[in-house]
C-alpha cells in the first residue's frame, strides 16, 4: 500500500489550483490522483475514479516522490525526426514558388539533388507548415494599370465614402452584369466518389444594371438583351429622379460610359445634383458592385437556376429583390 508524503501548504495550493484551472485534462488528473493520496486514499481506488489501471496511478506517485511538481505537466515531445533540412524546405518553397501546381515535380528535384524520397503527401504538408494553401488562380490585370492613378483614385473614393457616412452626400457605384444558363460554379462540398451535376446549355443573356451604395441598398434594372449607351442613359435618367442630395456614381471606363451619347448628359445630370466618377483603367476592385456580382453569381443563386432561362430568371430576380435583407454584404 502505498501514500505520497504528507504535503506542504504550498503543494496543496499549487495542486488544488492546477486540478481546478489547467487547460489540460491530463494535468489535473495526475494533480488530483496526488492530492487523493494524502488524503489516504488507496491506489486501486484512484484507479477506480479515473478508470486506468492501477500500474498508471503507481507510475504518477512515484514520479511525485521523484519530481515534485514538475512530473503534472506535460513535457514537449520531441516526435520523429524532421525527413527534410531546413535548406531542403526552403529549396521545395523556391520550386513550388516556379511550378506551382505540380507537387510531384517538387518530389522528383528533391530525389535528384538531395537522394530523398519524400511523398506528395510530405510536400502537402510542410507547404502548409510553410503558409502555402492550395486554392484558385484569378486571373489578373492589375498589371495594365497606372498605380499611382488607383492610389490616388483610392484617396479620393474613401473621401467620398466618408462624405456618404457622415450624409454629406451620396455614393453610389454602378455597373453591368450578365447571367446565362452556362453556370457559374466552381466548388461545392459533395459526397465522395460523386458530382453534383448542373446542366449547362446557351441561351438567351439577362443583362443586370444595377446601382449600389455601402448599406447594400441596390437599384437594379433587368434586361432581355443588348445593353447600350441608350440603355445605360434610361436607367441613369430613372435614377436621377430618385436623388434627394448630391449623389455621387462611381462607374468604370467602358465604351457604353464613355461614348458621346453618355458624356453629353453629364451637364444634364449634375444640374439635378448627380455627379459621374470615373475609375482609373484596370481598377474593378474599387467598384464595390463588383463583389454583389460576384457573390450573386458564385453563393446566392442556387443550383435549380439553371434548369431553364424562366428558372434564371425568377431565381435572379427574387436574388435581386432581397439584396441588403436576405442577401447582405458587408462592406465595412
Amino acid at each position: 500500500m502505498k501514500f505520497v508524503k504528507q504535503l506542504s501548504d504550498d503543494e496543496s495550493v499549487t495542486l488544488q489550483n492546477c486540478m481546478l484551472n489547467h487547460k489540460n485534462s491530463y494535468c489535473r488528473m495526475r494533480a488530483h490522483s496526488v492530492l487523493l493520496s494524502a488524503r489516504g486514499y488507496k491506489i486501486n481506488q484512484i484507479a477506480d475514479i479515473y478508470d486506468v489501471v492501477r500500474n498508471t496511478v503507481t507510475t504518477w506517485l512515484n514520479a511525485w516522490e521523484s519530481d515534485g511538481i514538475v512530473f503534472i505537466y506535460d513535457t514537449p515531445k520531441q516526435g520523429r525526426p524532421k525527413k527534410l533540412t531546413e535548406e531542403e524546405q526552403q529549396k521545395i518553397l523556391e520550386i513550388m514558388k516556379k511550378e506551382p501546381r505540380s507537387v510531384k515535380h517538387a518530389v522528383a528535384v528533391v530525389k535528384d539533388e538531395f537522394n530523398k524520397d519524400v511523398s506528395t503527401d510530405t510536400v502537402k504538408r510542410l507547404l502548409k507548415q510553410l503558409g502555402q494553401i492550395w486554392k484558385r488562380v484569378r486571373p489578373s490585370i492589375k498589371m495594365y494599370r497606372n498605380e499611382q492613378e488607383f492610389a490616388k483614385s483610392e484617396a479620393e473614393l474613401s473621401e467620398l465614402q466618408a462624405q456618404h457616412k457622415a450624409k454629406v452626400i451620396d455614393l453610389n457605384y454602378f455597373d453591368e452584369s450578365g447571367y446565362c444558363l452556362t453556370p457559374v460554379i466552381p466548388y461545392a462540398w459533395q459526397p465522395k466518389g460523386k458530382t453534383i451535376e448542373v446542366p449547362a446549355s446557351h441561351s438567351k443573356r439577362l443583362n443586370v444594371l444595377g446601382f449600389l451604395n455601402t448599406e447594400c441598398d441596390l437599384s437594379p434594372v433587368i434586361i432581355e438583351g443588348v445593353v447600350d449607351s441608350e440603355v445605360v442613359i434610361h436607367c441613369f435618367d430613372n435614377f436621377c429622379e430618385t436623388i434627394t442630395k448630391t449623389t455621387y456614381v462611381v462607374i468604370d471606363n467602358a465604351r457604353i460610359h464613355t461614348s458621346a451619347k453618355f458624356k453629353a448628359k453629364r451637364f444634364e445630370w449634375e444640374e439635378k445634383g448627380l455627379y459621374l466618377y470615373y475609375l482609373p483603367p484596370y481598377s474593378p476592385e474599387l467598384n464595390l458592385i463588383e463583389i454583389l456580382w460576384r457573390f450573386i453569381k458564385y453563393q446566392w443563386l442556387p443550383f435549380s437556376a439553371y434548369l431553364s432561362f424562366g428558372n434564371l430568371l425568377s431565381s435572379l430576380s427574387e436574388v435581386l429583390k432581397n439584396v441588403g435583407t436576405k442577401y447582405k454584404i458587408n462592406f465595412a
